[in-house]
């Protein structure tokens, strides 16, 4: 089997593993609150995030981001409790917004659904009470906003022109929809990782995660210090 371009080196014994997720235990302590951290991959998490959070690890891709995402919320209900905010951040592509720097997500929506044969709009869920894009909160006063389309390929060069977002992801509307289950308040941050050209190896994506560690980790410093200024009151505004 050849293996693709954009896959990273994987040791044999890895893959007869059921996860390559790492196994340690995610921290809710940020800012006073009890905050649940969720992000696809270790690779996304360099050193300057790793001083200030650990995260839980869910995974590429909608199915297992919102598996992980969902069995994590279900325990806590059933023991200490749901946190009070879940924050789902990582890396995200775009050939319109500026590669390496963070954005909040103003919306996010799934763009694999597509029940138009029977009736339903493209980007809607059947029989689902929520709109094909469902707003997230963005508190974060100097860091940009954008909207955000989450599915299970990952998007390069004329990719884009399908779709009706700045950015795109792969796990962030399957959060979403954990939390909206759970009834728990989250929001979204990005950093541009690809897409001003095509991805043709691992490297094209991976290059920029250094930048964006250091970037997110910034970001989440000043998370930090308006949550503790504000509390949840922040996600109002």
């Amino acid at each position: 089997m050849t293996a693709s371009p954009l896959v990273p080196p994987v040791k044999a014994d890895a893959m007869s593993s059921h996860s390559a997720l790492p196994s340690e235990p995610f921290r809710l302590d940020f800012a006073g609150l009890r905050v649940l951290f969720v992000m696809a991959l270790d690779a996304e998490y360099g050193p300057h995030l790793r001083s200030l959070m650990t995260p839980l690890f869910i995974g590429v891709g909608p199915i297992e981001a919102v598996l992980h995402t969902a069995l994590a919320l279900q325990t806590l209900a059933g023991g200490d409790g749901l946190p009070d905010l879940v924050v789902s951040l990582g890396s995200a592509g775009s050939q319109t917004l500026t590669q390496g720097e963070i954005y909040q997500v103003s919306s996010v929506s799934w763009r694999d659904i597509d029940g138009s044969p029977i009736g339903f709009p493209k980007g809607l869920t059947p029989f689902l009470d929520l709109p094909a894009e469902v707003p997230l909160p963005t508190p974060l006063a100097n860091i940009a906003a954008a909207r955000l389309s989450s599915g299970a390929a990952f998007i390069s060069g004329d990719g884009y022109a399908a779709i009706d977002a700045e950015m795109v992801d792969m796990e962030t509307f399957s959060v979403m929809r954990a939390c909206h289950r759970f009834s728990v308040p989250m929001l979204g941050l990005r950093g541009i990782s690809d897409g001003a050209e095509e991805l043709r190896r691992y490297s094209d994506w991976a290059k920029l995660l250094p930048v964006l560690d250091e970037k997110l980790a910034d970001t989440l410093g000043r998370l930090e210090t308006l949550l503790r200024a504000e509390g949840l009151n922040a996600l109002k505004g």
